[in-house]
């Protein structure tokens, strides 16, 4: 029993150790943030599998201090489709870079597990493009404020997030109108 404890704790320590090491910026500043921005890849997820392309997400201020955000794509029969989701700081207003999200009914934001992780690994200076993902490096997207990035961008945005751990081999290009 005691053997199987141990070896339970040494498999799931690199797992917790690597969630626990996920780098974010160092600040965030969220009017800056705030607007519209392109998906130019992801990793895949059951919540965008009807996408089709045109992945676009719109992030709106509230006087709460919260976000609003709006995710909106087009579906492979031509139709848009969009969700309407709620954002708020993760740890506070001294962590910026971290956030969670949610996207379900308002009377369930008290369940903690509605909540989903929003990280901020790397934003370019002139808030052009952002790495966003989860410490559980099971999502990743890669954002822009136009349709497309130049190939040494996006090259240089997915090496990092390879090395850091995510399974960019799975990426999804973004089909997007220029």
């Amino acid at each position: 029993m005691k053997k199987n404890v141990v070896t339970l704790l040494g498999l799931l320590l690199p797992l917790i150790t690597c969630a626990a090491n996920l780098p974010v910026v160092k600040e965030v500043d969220v009017q800056k943030y705030a607007g519209r921005w392109y998906e130019i890849v992801r990793l895949p997820n059951r919540f965008q599998e009807i996408c089709e392309g045109e992945v676009n997400a719109t992030y709106t201020l509230r006087s709460d201090g919260r976000i609003d955000v709006l995710n909106a794509c087009r579906k492979q029969d031509g139709s848009s489709t969009s969700a309407l989701g709620l954002a708020r700081l993760a740890e506070g207003p001294a962590q910026t870079a971290k956030l969670e999200v949610r996207f379900a009914p308002a009377w369930l934001g008290f369940l903690p597990f509605v909540w989903g992780d929003y990280w901020i690994i790397d934003l370019a200076e002139d808030y052009s493009t952002s790495l966003v993902g989860t410490p559980d490096r099971k999502y990743l997207w890669l954002l822009s404020r136009t349709p497309t990035i130049s190939d040494a961008r996006k090259k240089l945005l997915i090496d990092k997030a390879r090395n850091l751990g995510f399974a960019t081999e799975q990426l999804i290009q973004t089909r997007q109108q220029p």
